[in-house]
């Protein structure tokens, strides 16, 4: 599935701008050659040869060394298991060529055995670890005593609040979330999450950087679990369960509902947009009407704790909410790269 996807994915890629570093004209700050200031010392050099590092090389940590890589970035990536770390360049490798990219991008990157090797002379240390609260606290820890004191340093997590994996370190104001989505080499977004703690201007120096890599970099201005993204994909999830479990319909019926309806104005018309479309007037009624009835489940609903328990685990496994055979897994990566490919070619009107 995921190699399918990925040959249709490849020319929503083409669409990406690659723009030249912004030139941040900002009176005052220092920027561009001299480095900028605030709090314990300079942040960031000019946003065009940074030094980068990645801590994990996973699936999402050989992903984002391959954004920034693309872009002509040297990036040290950190792996402490043999057999993965010397399987990230072939990885590398082979994302490019589907793609049809310069293979050699991949010769930008240099894994690491060590944490302290990697990010010895990083401008930006990005951690990418499995999401386990302990564990990133431990490596961020590390990459503190590490790193050189100007380097910015950024956690990839889907949900775990930003603030308490930063709770190890005692300069947190170089420190933020950047949360890329899968797969980070292809999907435009990164939400980039401010704590109480982080410095404007060390927010400011990311979303700069990331714009110049063809990203598209929103400022997450408070530090909530699951951030923007996340919590407006699983309130929605949340609800769609409910509907099975409370018997309204079953789990194909709630799919059908949202592909056939607003699932496709999703694309170019995001929520807010749609209820200023509306009007926000008729909006009001309908939640006067609707809200009170919606799910309020503080956690996991029974139906997904059931099916998880059960060892339905979704299309891996055969079973989920929906039964699936191979022949209909095949049936959706074929349908969603077709739709994917449709996307690109309305992109490129």
């Amino acid at each position: 599935m995921a190699r399918a996807l990925l040959t249709i994915l490849s020319k929503m890629r083409a669409t990406l701008t690659i723009r030249l570093p912004i030139l941040w004209a900002l009176a005052g700050k220092g920027w561009w050659g001299t480095g900028f200031r605030s709090g314990k010392g300079g942040y960031a050099r000019a946003m065009t040869n940074q030094r980068i590092a990645i801590i994990g090389g996973g699936l999402m940590g050989h992903g984002i060394a391959q954004a920034f890589a693309a872009a002509g970035h040297r990036v040290a990536i950190q792996e402490p298991d043999a057999e993965r770390r010397s399987a990230i360049s072939d990885h590398v490798r082979r994302n490019l060529q589907v793609l049809g990219e310069d293979i050699a991008v991949a010769d930008l990157i240099e894994p690491h055995e060590t944490l302290a090797g990697a990010v010895a002379s990083a401008d930006i240390v990005i951690e990418a670890v499995p999401e386990d609260l302990a564990l990133k606290q431990r490596i961020v820890a590390a990459i503190e005593a590490a790193a050189p004191p100007h380097a910015l340093l950024a956690s990839n997590t889907s949900v775990i609040p930003i603030t308490r994996i930063m709770e190890p370190l005692s300069d947190k104001t170089r420190a933020m979330g950047t949360h890329w989505w899968n797969p980070p080499y292809l999907i435009p977004l990164v939400e980039v999450i401010q704590t109480k703690d982080s410095s404007d201007a060390a927010i400011t120096a990311m979303m700069g950087l990331l714009t110049s890599i063809g990203k598209t970099p929103v400022h997450v201005r408070k530090d909530v679990p699951g951030f923007i993204g996340n919590r407006l994909q699983h309130a929605l999830w949340r609800e769609a369960i409910a509907l099975v479990q409370n018997g309204v319909c079953d789990a194909e019926t709630v799919d059908a509902v949202v592909k056939a309806s607003f699932g496709r104005r999703l694309a170019v018309l995001g929520p807010l947009e749609n209820a200023d479309l509306v009007g926000t007037d008729l909006t009001l009624a309908v939640h006067e009407h609707v809200l009170p009835d919606l799910d309020r489940s503080p956690g996991p609903l029974p139906l997904l704790r059931d099916l998880v328990a059960s060892g339905r685990l979704g299309m891996k496994a055969g079973a989920g909410f929906r039964t699936w055979t191979d022949a209909q897994r095949e049936e959706v990566t074929t349908t969603l790269a077709t739709h994917l490919q449709r996307l690109d070619g309305l992109e490129r009107r």
